[in-house]
């Protein structure tokens, strides 16, 4: 399995993409979505990455910085072949390393307060994240839980 930079628009990504929107909006109320779109995950603020195996995509990963010390977790998504295959650990870590490379104090993330999140949630609770408030032009939301990491 490889990390590499990779095109939020390349078929197979968008493909990814548009599932986790699909999941998004079928489980939390529109005013409550935070995804980006893959164009979106194409700006220059965005680093995107993905991990394949043997070409296949498997999952993907943004990092959007949101301040000189503080990046914002985007974009975190496995195909549902690849779960439970280390696939999550394997870009949160790489993301995680990312982050510490450019120096940034903490990196925080949005996820959906409703059960179909509680994975979600779960995951990045055992790798240290803790709720906090909302972040950077985030607002109070009964259905976003907000977390965050402090990079050492």
């Amino acid at each position: 399995m490889e990390i590499d930079r990779d095109d939020p628009l390349r078929d197979d990504v968008r493909a990814l993409l548009e599932q986790h929107l699909r999941d998004m909006r079928a489980n939390s109320p529109a005013c409550s979505i935070h995804a980006l779109d893959p164009l979106a995950l194409a700006g220059p603020d965005v680093s995107f990455w993905t991990l394949r195996a043997e070409g296949a995509l498997l999952g993907c990963a943004a990092l959007r910085q949101i301040a000189a010390d503080h990046g914002e977790i985007k974009s975190m998504r496995t195909t549902a072949a690849a779960r439970r295959r280390g696939v999550a650990a394997r870009l949160l870590a790489h993301v995680l390393d990312e982050a510490r490379a450019r120096g940034y104090a903490r990196v925080s993330l949005e996820t959906g307060a409703q059960g179909f999140f509680a994975p979600a949630r779960a995951f990045y609770g055992s790798r240290g994240f803790v709720e906090c408030g909302p972040f950077e032009g985030y607002g109070p939301d009964p259905n976003s839980v907000f977390m965050t990491l402090a990079l050492g």
